[in-house]
Parts: structure tokens; sequence; C-alpha cells
């Protein structure tokens, strides 16, 4: 068990700190959440005005008209 918390911490590490995601324009996680854009994510600390998302009004409007 050591062992394999041991791995999974230095692969999350390098996931999102060293690894250039495509779907992020070749950035880290890291680096798109420290600037605050990208990915669709709200990130709370860095705005603090959040605005709905396109999935969060369709279940606005589905909860509606249920």
């Amino acid at each position: 068990m050591p062992e394999l918390l041991l791995g999974l911490t230095e692969y999350f590490a390098f996931y999102n700190g060293e690894r250039p995601h495509q779907s992020l324009g070749y950035l880290t996680p890291d680096a798109v959440y420290r600037s605050g854009n990208g990915g669709g994510a709200k990130i709370v600390d860095r705005f603090g005005e959040t605005t709905l998302g396109q999935r969060q009004i369709a279940a606005i409007e589905v909860a509606s008209t249920t």
C-alpha cells in the first residue's frame, strides 16, 4: 500500500504540473488553474463573481418545468 500511494502521488504531480494537455492548449492543468482561464471550470479563487454554464442553465430549466 505505501508503494501505491507514493506512485500515485508522483503520477498526479507529473500529470498536473509537467504534462501538457492538448485540450488545455498544451498547457498543464496547474498553469491553467493559476491563470484563471480555460477548461470551463469555475475558479472561485480568481474571480469573485461566477456565471452559470450551459449545463447549469439547462438543469435549472428542467427543474423548473417538473
